[in-house]
């Protein structure tokens, strides 16, 4: 069984299978402005590739640890049988590096592993996997019955003179696939010299060019240039998914984000370790000695921790013009740092102490690495927890791999020590600024979003007002005679406090984050008798501002919505799906077994079917060409038929032995009323199989709508709103796709930015006012498709996400969705309308609900509704 998708992984295919699917029938550019939403909602712009034009490319963003890789297995099935029409499609899988060549070779061979795992289940077991450097075992047998990946790097294939490169290399090996190509087949690369010149040279890459292959692409941006476009002309792809961390976002080549996921989302997944704690040090040694200390903080956790887990410390040393280079640091931490040279690996390009260790072993006594750049990739081992850096930090390059490798989650599960849910960093730096500065910029360029290093990274060392992107409230800042005694401070209070001598009898003590009880009185005691007054009164408005300026989620305000259930058999349930089905009592085969919108046309020689409006084809004599099946042949009985289209049209939402019986007779209604030959349906039965999920779905959405309207507005309907199973909006778990940018501060909102709201335009607006009401208490930007994060209302057959909630001051809750363009249809909002009055009625005064619009029915402007709405002028 393979690994479990999350959440954003899931809406990531979701959105990628939507917009093939769109592709087949619209076009590439056409489906990506229907699809795609752009980082400020709106919708971005399509980059063609120069000869490439009509090919699909696009890419899907996650932050590092987001499992780029994973989700690039997955889509291969999703590419097939959306827009390929493919059973069996071949896949050219690039890299960067070599080194990520061979681990991601590793993982896609190794049955156990979850990459390899979901290719097995999507393609029954009848996956081969080739590295780019053994081509000509790929016989013809293997790209007619099983999915073929090929994996290399993008430097194999990137050459202007294809002469002397083993890709491009005539191989007699690859004869056999070339025995039906016509000689005059136009595109393929021809032998240039001696006996044979003239003929079809048989190349990898000429195989690749006839069989038009799925080209994944992982990190592409570090090398998006025009002879890469040249080269993947020569490939001829039929589609181009790239997976990145950090698209290029160059207006003529950069890369067309389809969908990207936040590190917020990775976070409330559980998938790394945020926020960041960062501490800056004087010099290299105190920074090695707070990492260590730090490390064994966490090992005295984790031994209290049921996941096994061994903290693990990342040295990063200079290079070996600088003075702490790997050698000089490895010896510090045994002769200084007293540490066993058994518990210190080295993992340089000439050092590889890391191979053949698991370091998940329990039984592994590396407890630090050391390296410079040698991990900056394709290594990964959820246990590093802390990174320390003796460089200089100047440049986000310094740090942003090695960050990276201590950011991922042990199990990818949420530790009961909260302390092991951090990751923490130690830098040596003349300048806080500078290194501040630094870690922010890397984790820009590891896919966080700026806004999000703001609430993702903890200072631990006094701040500095010129960094607004760290969130830094202003420090306590005071003059005293002398300085103060902090002995008896606990680690963490002694990290808040500096010391400053600035003339004789006059000390600055400068307090970063909250000022303890106890630091408050190493500060007043330390004072004049005459000034103590006044610097307990300075304490004490110092700590009121600092609690004014946090967010109500940040200050532990409560917020709780109360959700719309239903009573079943006596028994109080929440409104959902599943409620609604049972009512139903949902079974496919009471409905008839046909597909209208299915139909071959003769002139055209192809397979239509319309979805929704649109018109997708599959031309017979490209899928016959595909299939190795001349037109005509039957190529599969009735009964091989039948099944395969179980498997192709597989769901959660209906049993398989339901699903076996419905294709039967949608089959046997084709062959016996429509008098299709079975031959016509083998040929076209990615065409058929299409139709058969739309009719699955269509008989889906009637049982849910039946269901729906038994359960909340028939005449048996029990409906009411209940606290019992109120929402609650957690503090720390806002998983927001993209964050507000605008210069308006919103001084209201439940979390520190509203997240998936533009700078303009009417919900803009809404939020202002919002914002502005003096009956509002505070409020929060709903997100989207989010439900362990968001407030819903059930619909018939998903949910429906407010754009607002809001607490008043008088403890009801304000439910606002606005009637914008989002709303597309007249029907879409009156749903919603229909179920946000319903869990209104039956709130008992508690909740309000309006569907806001820049001017009602009654002419009234959209603050006038949110004021009538609430009760005010």
């Amino acid at each position: 069984m393979g690994l479990e998708l999350k959440h954003f992984q899931r809406r990531a295919l979701a959105t990628l299978e939507a917009y093939l699917e769109r592709a087949g029938s619209v076009g590439a550019d056409a489906a990506f402005a229907q699809v795609a939403h752009g980082h400020d909602g709106r919708v971005p712009t399509y980059r063609k590739i120069p000869g490439l034009e009509a090919v699909p490319y696009v890419c899907l963003r996650l932050p590092t640890g987001g499992g780029k890789t994973l989700l690039a297995a997955h889509s291969i099935r999703i590419a097939a049988r959306s827009y390929l029409g493919e059973e069996f499609p071949v896949v050219l899988w690039l890299v960067p590096t070599n080194t990520i060549r061979a681990q991601t070779l590793e993982a896609l061979k190794n049955p156990a592993h979850a990459y390899r795992q979901a290719l097995d289940e999507a393609f029954e077991d009848r996956v081969a996997v080739f590295d780019v450097a053994d081509v000509q075992d790929i016989r013809p047998r293997d790209l007619a019955d099983r999915v073929c990946i090929v994996v290399g790097t993008l430097a194999t294939l990137r050459v202007s003179d294809t002469a002397g490169r083993k890709v491009y290399a005539h191989h007699e090996n690859l004869e056999p696939h070339f025995a039906r190509v016509p000689p005059a087949t136009q595109g393929l690369e021809r032998i240039e010299e001696g006996p044979d010149q003239g003929q079809l040279r048989f190349s990898f890459a000429n195989l690749l060019h006839r069989h038009r292959p799925l080209v994944l692409m992982d990190e592409a941006h570090n090398a998006r240039t025009k002879l890469t476009f040249e080269v993947l002309q020569r490939v001829s792809p039929a589609c181009i998914l790239e997976f990145t961390a950090t698209p290029d976002h160059d207006a003529r080549t950069g890369s067309n984000v389809l969908v990207q996921a936040s590190a917020a989302e990775l976070k409330a997944e559980e998938m790394i370790k945020l926020p960041i704690v960062l501490t800056e040090h004087p010099e290299w040694q105190s920074a090695v000695s707070a990492a260590l200390a730090t490390r064994r903080g966490l090992a005295a956790l984790a031994a209290k921790d049921p996941g096994g887990i061994r903290p693990l410390v990342l040295f990063q040393a200079e290079n070996k013009d600088k003075p702490v280079t790997v050698e000089v640091l490895r010896q510090h931490l045994i002769d200084v740092e007293k540490l066993p040279a058994e518990a210190i690996a080295v993992a340089t390009g000439n050092q590889r102490e890391l191979d053949g260790i698991d370091l998940f072993d329990p039984t592994c006594p590396v407890e630090a690495i050391v390296t410079v750049q040698a991990l900056k990739e394709g290594w990964d081992c959820s246990f590093a927890y802390v990174f320390c850096s003796v460089a200089n930090i100047h440049s986000s390059r310094d740090v942003e791999q090695l960050l990276g490798r201590v950011l991922r989650m042990p199990y990818a599960q949420k530790r009961p020590a909260d302390e092991l849910n951090k990751a923490y960093a130690h830098v040596s730096s003349p300048s806080f600024a500078a290194a501040a500065h630094s870690l922010h910029d890397s984790l820009v360029a590891m896919g966080f979003e700026p806004e999000e290093v703001g609430q993702f990274v903890q200072q631990a060392l006094p701040g500095h007002d010129e960094l607004p992107l760290f969130r830094v409230q202003p420090p306590l800042r005071v003059i005293l005679p002398e300085v103060p005694d902090l002995k008896g401070l606990s680690p963490e209070e002694q990290r808040t406090v500096s010391v400053q001598t600035l003339a004789p009898g006059r000390v600055e003590v400068v307090v970063a984050g909250d000022v303890s009880a106890k630091i408050e009185e190493r500060l007043v005691g330390t004072a004049p008798r005459a000034e103590q007054e006044r610097l307990r009164g300075e304490i004490a408005v110092h700590r009121q501002q600092r609690e004014l300026r946090r967010a109500p989620s940040e200050r532990g305000e409560p917020f709780s919505v109360p959700r719309l259930c239903v009573r079943v058999q006596g028994e109080l349930e929440l409104a959902e799906r599943e409620v609604f089905l049972g009512a139903a009592g949902w079974n496919l085969l009471d409905y008839p077994a046909e597909l209208a919108g299915f139909r071959f046309d003769a002139e055209t020689r192809s397979f239509v079917f319309d979805v929704r409006g649109d018109r997708v084809v599959w031309e017979a004599a490209r899928i016959g060409e595909q299939l190795g099946l001349p037109w005509g042949e039957p190529g599969m009985s009735q009964a091989e038929l039948v099944r395969w289209l179980d498997r192709q049209a597989r769901s959660d939402r209906v049993r398989q032995v339901t699903l076996l019986e419905f294709a039967r007779r949608v089959v046997e209604h084709l062959l016996e009323v429509r008098e299709y030959p079975l031959a016509d349906l083998a040929v076209g039965r990615f065409a058929l199989a299409k139709a058969l999920q739309e009719k699955v779905q269509q008989c889906y959405a009637r049982a849910c709508e039946k269901g729906f309207q038994q359960t909340l507005f028939g005449p048996e309907a029990a409906p009411e709103t209940s606290f019992e199973y109120a929402f609650c909006f957690a503090p720390n778990l806002y998983p927001a796709n993209w964050y507000y940018r605008g210069g308006y501060r919103f001084a209201r909102h439940f979390y520190p930015l509203p997240g998936e709201l533009g700078n303009k335009g009417e919900e803009f607006e809404c939020a202002q006012i919002l914002d502005a009401l003096p009956q509002v208490k505070y409020w929060v930007r709903n997100l989207a498709q989010q439900p362990r994060a968001s407030f819903w209302l059930p619909t018939a057959t998903d949910s429906f996400y407010p754009d607002f909630v809001a607490l008043l001051n008088d403890g009801r809750i304000l439910v606002v969705e606005y009637k914008g363009a989002h709303l597309a249809t007249a029907e879409d909002a009156k749903r919603k309308r229909a179920v946000g009055e319903l869990w209104e009625a039956e709130s008992r005064g508690r909740g309000l609900f309006v569907m806001a619009e820049k001017r009602d029915g009654q002419g009234r402007e959209l603050r006038q509704q949110l004021a009538a709405k609430v009760g005010g002028p």
